[in-house]
């Protein structure tokens, strides 16, 4: 929201005002008490009012937000003597943040003004009370889920609706109804998971989101969801607490319902395009340890469990679609790239036989013509990701190694986005400082007779130049403070659930979760021309011979010497 208000002369300021709920922006009164402290500040002060400026519902720890990129293209623009906020941490909970913002702001004559500004101690302090918040907000969902209650999402499992409470789960008998179809059609009747979204498409079933079609993978995930699993109550009494288990009914059947199986990052992100500037949620998960689960029993879905089990054995004796487009390629997306040429790997599906189908990851350019690319092989991707997974196991088994790893690396960032004098930020904001001095020197001169209008113009068009090229750097400044807080949330999340975990954590994964860690790590994957696989990562890199991680090429070996009388 923006209302631009009548201001005049040299004092016009910008009142700016956050909050970070849609509860708060639509319920509270914090903006309006931030809005009229802040007009009460400007008028003592003789500021007149240019605009005010809100973000409602805007998280404090990303700079991306349309409230903010409005006030820092307003002082941008010139003629802004000081952006006014009510506490440090509305304009910003990141000390970092807070620095780049009032160099930014200073480089244009214009002040930051803080009602409450408590210094450097409190920036801390925010990100501080920040990361304690959400630790505190972990512990108390753990301590609900252990004392068997749900943590009420936007919607419950399919077939579920919450109880008055919204910490358990009743069946939805209409809904569940649908789950058990689903299981006869797949376990019983061996239909496959196309086929069952045709025929719930067909009959006028709407899918969990309610759309009209239901998609595969939905299908599949529903089968292998635990909730509809039923398990006894000597089973459950393995999984949860002796208090919990003490309140089920000893002939009944529970499914399990399972908490902090991931862990989930968020965070705002502008990006410019033909018609302006848009925002959005990014949004990544990493997998937890299978140790760190937490069971929650729910009541049984009513789906025999001979049934459960046949479709979940269907589902997962599926066969790979010959296309490929069935399979979840783990290395893809610009983990694997060519040795020889730099170029991402492509993915390769061959039908040799009817029932025998083999899937390679192969340099892009091989088929561009035998000169565009010495590394003409197809690799196996049932012996080349097994490798990676074992490269990567070996990079994560030092928690000290890989927290050093990131270390080093968010130290490339921070000192360039800092504005140290000495720092790459601290150059283009002095070159900035000294581009205001010199444009209003010349502007002084040619007042005074002592400069032609077209001397003028040509000397400010050589400012110009310098200061768009100094703003381009500060706009990169942004882009690698987001990085290194990427680095960080990366880092945790290693640290907390992968790194030093046993040689085998990762196998235990699905694709979509090693990849997700292997992007974590910054994984960088090639393969050269001879077959050499080089695996590096924050936490350092590993090289391993074709010989060595190639079964196939053992195997030829072995063969080799037994013909030839050496083996």
């Amino acid at each position: 929201m923006l209302s631009d208000g009548a201001g005049s002369g040299a004092g016009r300021a910008i009142l700016y005002a956050r909050v970070s709920t849609t509860r708060q922006a639509r319920d509270g009164y914090s903006l309006a008490q931030q809005l009229e402290a802040l007009r009460g500040f400007a008028a003592r002060a003789g500021h007149g009012v240019l605009a005010e400026v809100v973000d409602a519902a805007q998280s404090g720890a990303s700079l991306h937000r349309p409230g903010l990129d409005r006030v820092r293209d307003l002082v941008a623009a010139g003629g802004v003597a000081a952006v006014l906020v009510q506490d440090v941490d509305r304009l910003a909970r990141d000390p970092e943040h807070h620095r780049l913002l009032r160099h930014e702001f200073e480089e244009r004559g214009c002040r930051l003004e803080v009602l409450n500004d408590w210094g450097v101690v409190a920036d801390a302090f925010a990100a501080h009370e920040t990361a304690r918040m959400a630790e505190r907000s972990l512990r108390g969902k753990l301590r609900k889920a252990r004392e068997g209650k749900i943590l009420a999402g936007p919607s419950p499992s399919y077939g579920f609706r919450f109880n008055a409470a919204r910490d358990g789960y009743e069946v939805d008998e209409g809904r569940m109804e649908v789950v058990r179809r689903v299981f006869r059609l797949v376990g019983l009747e061996n239909r496959s998971l196309h086929a069952v979204t045709r025929i719930l498409r067909f009959d006028g079933v709407p899918s969990p989101s309610g759309n009209e079609r239901w998609l595969p993978s939905a299908i599949r995930r529903l089968v292998l969801d635990d909730v509809y699993r039923p398990h006894t109550l000597e089973e459950i009494a393995e999984l949860v607490a002796p208090e919990v288990a003490s309140r089920l009914d000893p002939g009944a059947c529970y499914g399990v319902w399972w908490f902090n199986r991931e862990r989930w990052t968020s965070r705002q992100v502008s990006e410019v395009t033909a018609g302006g500037r848009v925002y959005r949620r990014s949004v990544s998960a990493l997998p937890r340890p299978k140790k760190d689960w937490v069971a929650v029993p729910v009541p049984d879905s009513g789906v025999p469990r001979e049934t459960v089990d046949a479709a979940r054995e269907a589902v997962l004796g599926n066969r790979w679609n010959p296309r490929g487009d069935a399979r979840f390629w783990e290395l893809s997306g610009g983990i694997l790239r060519c040795g020889a040429c730099g170029r991402r790997m492509r993915t390769c599906v061959t039908r040799k036989k009817p029932d025998r189908v083999y899937f390679y990851y192969a340099c892009a350019k091989r088929r561009e013509g035998r000169d565009a690319c010495q590394n003409r092989r197809s690799y196996r991707a049932d012996a080349l990701e097994p490798a990676v997974r074992r490269a990567a196991a070996g990079l994560l088994a030092d928690p000290g190694r890989v927290r050093e790893g990131f270390e080093a690396r968010i130290r490339l960032e921070r000192p360039r986005v800092r504005g140290a004098p000495d720092g790459a930020t601290g150059v283009w904001l002095r070159r900035l400082a000294e581009g205001g001095r010199e444009r209003r020197a010349y502007q002084a001169m040619a007042a005074r007779g002592l400069m032609t209008l077209d001397e003028l113009g040509a000397r400010l068009d050589g400012l110009e130049a310098s200061r768009a090229t100094a703003l381009r750097e500060l706009e990169a400044a942004r882009d690698r403070v987001e990085g290194a807080e990427d680095l960080e949330r990366d880092r945790d999340a290693l640290l907390e659930t992968h790194a030093g975990a046993p040689p085998g954590s990762l196998e235990s994964l699905p694709p979509e979760g090693r990849r997700a860690v292997y992007r974590a790590l910054r994984l960088a994957v090639r393969v050269g021309a001879d077959g050499t696989l080089t695996v590096g990562g924050v936490s350092g890199e590993v090289t391993v011979g074709f010989d060595a991680w190639n079964p196939r090429t053992r195997t030829q070996i072995k063969r080799r010497s037994v013909r030839d009388g050496s083996g």
